[in-house]
């Protein structure tokens, strides 16, 4: 429940439960962060990062929208296909595959 919508959580108990899951989902709406569209320069330096620390197998810190909102993702890496926008990486930590559009990222930074 909305802790800001005191109107609403006084009369749950006589809504069904159809209209309660819609409120939520309403609420979700709400929380979830809009992902930023970035200027060519930026895109632009955050593919040349990827493409040096994919070339000399450095480690990147990528600030991605992952559908709610930001995260960040310490990853190696593998492959950068250009035709379907992908990255393909491993994350460094638990060393599991992440695949991550080229318009998710926000930002790279090469460790």
């Amino acid at each position: 429940m909305n802790p800001n919508d005191r109107g609403t959580k006084k009369w749950t108990s006589l809504m069904m439960p159809e209209h309660i899951e819609m409120l939520q989902e309403v609420w979700k709406e709400d929380e979830k962060e809009k992902k930023a569209i970035l200027d060519e320069q930026q895109i632009e330096e955050n593919v040349f990062a990827l493409h040096c620390a994919m070339k000399d197998g450095l480690p990147v810190k990528i600030k991605h929208h992952n559908g709610v909102n930001y995260s960040c993702s310490t990853v190696k890496v593998v492959n950068m296909n250009q035709s379907t926008k992908k990255i393909s990486c491993k994350d460094y930590k638990n060393k599991e595959d992440i695949t991550i559009q080229f318009d998710d990222i926000y930002d790279v930074s090469v460790l």
